[in-house]
């Protein structure tokens, strides 16, 4: 198993995003940025929340076999209580998460993926099989939504869930599971990175072929290119971007079906 990760905070922010990975495993959070003036009654800050979220994860992963759901749940309830005692945990803006886990056992991919943050799997034949919680981008009424709307539907039925202060939003990710084998790969990415394919069109195809030859890293540079020469209206400019490949370390497709890296930035992006 080849895993490679990058990731990296919206410039002069501070990064919500973490990725935590195993020999066989990973997980890839982005904590949800609390919108100004917003009481979350909660004395913590979202990297917090992010950062014990990851290492409860983490801990069930590498001493547990249960499934994703049950060892997300158990994560968000010690979260939870490592809190309990100073903060608000009824207060709907508290803290909260998306999670995506990939997680490989005997030449199977078991994964999880909660709120916006795809899991892309691209199987030995090159066929794409994208894992998407995408119901936050279809709220009633379309975007922008009103603080007030989101507050009323998250983790709430007919609205969309993240890893927050009740256990009950694990049963809610979309799960699955997948043959990994020769020449498979995984990437799993935050939506400062899959809006490349949700907002400047691109395929993912063209993203994994980047991953391959240049790396997560360069995924980003990408990113920033795009975001610099192109800014999305009604949205931030920049996000954190977090990038994770994970490979099958046998022999892999021809060379001749990856894309190579263009010369330059302008390039990348198609100006």
């Amino acid at each position: 198993m080849r895993i490679t990760y990058a990731t990296e905070s919206a410039p002069g922010h501070v990064n919500e995003d973490y990725a935590i990975c195993g020999n066989e495993w990973a997980v890839v959070l982005d904590g949800a940025t609390a919108p100004a003036g917003v009481n979350s009654g909660c004395i913590h800050d979202v990297p917090w929340l992010v950062r014990h979220l990851a290492a409860a994860v983490a801990r069930r992963i590498l001493l547990g076999s249960g499934p994703l759901a049950d060892l997300l749940a158990g994560a968000i309830k010690e979260t939870r209580d490592a809190h309990a005692g100073t903060c608000d945990l009824a207060n709907p803006d508290s803290p909260s998460s998306t999670i995506s886990i990939v997680r490989v056992r005997d030449d199977v991919a078991d994964y999880l993926t909660l709120a916006d943050s795809p899991i892309v799997i691209r199987a030995a034949d090159q066929v794409l099989v994208p894992a998407v919680d995408d119901r936050l981008a279809h709220l009633p009424g379309g975007r922008p939504y009103s603080l007030e709307l989101v507050r009323s539907l998250r983790n709430k039925p007919g609205g969309f869930w993240v890893a927050s202060t009740d256990p009950e939003a694990a049963y809610h990710a979309v799960t699955g599971s997948a043959p990994f084998r020769a020449g498979t790969e995984v990437g799993i990415f935050t939506d400062g990175v899959s809006r490349l394919v949700e907002s400047y069109g691109y395929e993912w195809e063209h993203v994994f072929s980047i991953l391959e030859t240049s790396g997560p890293g360069v995924v980003i540079a990408l990113v920033r290119a795009a975001e610099r020469e192109r800014p999305l209206r009604g949205v931030k400019q920049h996000d954190d971007a977090t990038a994770v490949l994970m490979a099958d370390s046998s022999p892999t497709r021809p060379a001749q079906a990856r894309v190579q890296r263009p010369a330059n930035w302008r390039d990348l992006i198609g100006m």
